[in-house]
């Protein structure tokens, strides 16, 4: 019963020295091996055959964790002036990943380091490679070809920085005006769609008024062709009924005059006419003498 207490002691003796030779490395990390704050060497390394599981270290050695996986960076907002004097605010990110753990820890220490230095990398870039541009190719025109040299430029400096890091991809989320020139803009757009409206609507107004002037036009001439017309059938009437009236009056002159008299009766004898005549006038001979005038 004595050993029994020695023996849990050896035992925890063996785990502590376990716990402090070992440790374990996952697949998407890598270990970073520091002694006395001094990089030696990383284990399961970006770029070499994937050695995963549970590995062997000084006791004193301290593990640093770092990503095997790509990383994504969203780059703090970046308000420039392109070629064309126009004012944008361009959101982007990066995307990179470690490949030198060494470096990256000398020279970063850790993942929020890494975002600040790409901070003010891509802020130079961006500025530096879109300033170049129109703000047009920016939007759409030549995105693609500005990100590659923008993903470029800022690998160069990483490298040269030694940061131990590769940026493998660089994307712009936004490329909008400012909120200020965006009013700006909203207003003149608005301005140039009231000046076509009003533009529309005058040249509506002049073709509604050639429209009305045609129409009156072609009326008029209707309305003079109509009585023209209306004149001609008129008078081939005048011309036909005289002839009816003088082939009567061929026939029966004295059935033709009284007629034409009782005609003339019709027309002018209204109700309260006055009539001031001659006593001898042939207008009334027929009311006077049933034989008609004399001849």
């Amino acid at each position: 019963m004595k050993g029994a207490p020695i023996a849990v002691v050896l035992l925890a003796i063996i785990a502590v020295i376990i716990l402090l030779c070992t440790h374990t490395v996952k697949e998407w990390e890598q270990a970073l091996i520091l002694q006395f704050g001094e990089a030696q060497r990383v284990e399961n390394a970006w770029g070499e055959a994937p050695e995963a599981g549970l590995k062997l270290k000084k006791p004193w050695e301290k593990v640093v964790t770092l990503d095997r996986r790509n990383l994504e960076v969203d780059i703090k907002t970046v308000e420039l002036v392109a070629a064309d004097q126009e004012r944008l605010v361009v959101d982007a990110f990066v995307r990179y990943r470690i490949v030198d753990g060494v470096k990256f820890y000398q020279a970063l220490q850790t993942e929020r380091g890494a975002k600040l230095q790409l901070d003010s990398i891509m802020d130079s870039t961006l500025r530096d490679v879109l300033g170049r541009v129109d703000r047009p190719e920016i939007i759409a025109g030549r995105r693609a070809e500005l990100m590659s040299e923008i993903q470029q430029v800022s690998n160069n400096v990483v490298k040269d920085k030694d940061f131990g890091i590769e940026i493998i991809d660089v994307r712009i989320k936004r490329a909008d005006l400012p909120p200020a020139n965006t009013d700006q803009v909203l207003n003149r757009m608005v301005t140039e769609r009231t000046q076509i409206a009003e533009r529309i609507r005058s040249e509506g107004r002049e073709e509604a008024l050639e429209i009305t002037s045609t129409a009156d036009k072609d009326a008029t001439i209707i309305r003079a062709e109509a009585q023209q017309r209306a004149e001609v059938i008129r008078g081939q009437g005048d011309q036909e009924r005289n002839a009816v009236y003088a082939a009567a009056y061929n026939q029966d002159p004295e059935f033709f005059a009284f007629y034409r008299s009782m005609e003339a009766y019709k027309t002018g004898l209204g109700t309260g006419t006055t009539y001031v005549i001659s006593p001898d006038s042939d207008f009334l001979g027929y009311l006077s003498n049933q034989g008609g005038p004399k001849r």
